[in-house]
């Protein structure tokens, strides 16, 4: 039987851009011994912090043929969200990500209808799974080995064209797909910016992050109240920190802009911290429903606030 994986394959990048992904690309489910290795020594050195959840189901992260059986394909796919030049540098701020609706749902959305385009392509019932962020899976690793684009120095995922401003997310299927592309060559090369500029010192060299003194994390996965040290780290963010990626050149070059799927929400463009203390959790839902924010509560969001209000009012008042 002739193969034609390759004519479905330029059929399915088509169908990807139609729907707004960046890129695509398409990997076979092998062992990626070196982003395990990478991964055990961040969870020995303990640099994930509290995200227990991380040293849960390792084995599906080496085996992704536990996520669907009779896995054939791991289709990787990136979307872009970057929005430039609209977010405010100073005073209170929230990263890109969390000022659009909640990518989990819309890149989800997409990649079924990416599995619904394919199936018609192929003879018999498709056999899938998705994952947006969402499970044990090593997802710079599939994306770097399909091609779409490579980890760099902020251990971020840079896709030509669309810089790190992107969301990633997988289409597992029981079919054979090849259409081999050779890894991108290295982005950073000299360049150490995001490592000079990380406020905190999250970024120990490249590539290699402590997500304990990273404002993302202590801003957006952290549940207990914070340290005085923790609460001074996170400045003016109140959720997330986008500063290794505000100092990127490929973000700064990129020529592919945000999918229309993730318009701004203006409302939330500036947003203080006092505003966010008052809500309640009516006012909490109505403002913050189906954003990423929403995921972490009324509790944290205003443990967030609490400390960018003392942050900004140290900063007003003398040397920050």
């Amino acid at each position: 039987m002739p193969d034609h994986s390759g004519d479905i394959a330029r059929k399915l990048r088509r169908e990807a851009a139609r729907l707004g992904f960046s890129s695509i690309g398409f990997s076979r489910p092998e062992t990626r011994t070196e982003a395990m290795e990478h991964f055990e020594r961040m969870l020995c050195d303990r640099r994930h912090g509290e995200m227990l959840y991380l040293e849960t189901e390792k084995e599906k992260r080496r085996k992704p043929e536990m996520l669907l059986p009779g896995l054939g394909t791991i289709i990787s796919a990136a979307i872009s969200y970057n929005h430039s030049n609209e977010i405010p540098d100073e005073g209170a701020k929230m990263s890109r990500y969390a000022l659009i609706d909640d990518y989990h749902a819309v890149v989800r959305k997409k990649l079924e209808a990416l599995g619904e385009f394919l199936e018609t392509l192929l003879d018999g019932p498709l056999k899938s799974a998705i994952s947006v962020d969402s499970g044990p899976v090593l997802e710079k690793a599939w994306a770097e080995q399909a091609g779409i684009g490579r980890t760099g120095k902020n251990t971020l995922l840079i896709v030509p064209s669309a810089g790190s401003y992107v969301f990633l997310g997988e289409l597992f299927i029981d079919r054979e797909i090849f259409s081999a592309s050779p890894p991108l060559p290295y982005p950073c090369g000299g360049c150490s910016a995001c490592i000079e500029n990380c406020p905190t010192g999250a970024l120990l060299e490249g590539g290699k992050l402590d997500a304990r003194k990273c404002i993302s994390y202590l801003t957006t996965e952290l549940k207990r109240e914070f340290t005085p040290e923790e609460a001074d780290a996170i400045g003016g963010n109140l959720f997330g920190c986008d500063r290794c990626q505000e100092v990127c050149p490929w973000n700064r070059q990129a020529n592919i802009q945000a999918d229309s799927a993730f318009a701004l929400k203006k409302q939330l463009i500036g947003i203080s911290p006092e505003t966010i203390l008052s809500l309640g959790k009516s006012g909490f839902r109505a403002m913050f429903y189906g954003t990423p924010v929403f995921r972490i509560g009324l509790r944290r969001l205003k443990r967030n606030a609490r400390a960018v209000a003392g942050n900004l009012e140290k900063k007003q008042n003398g040397p920050w």
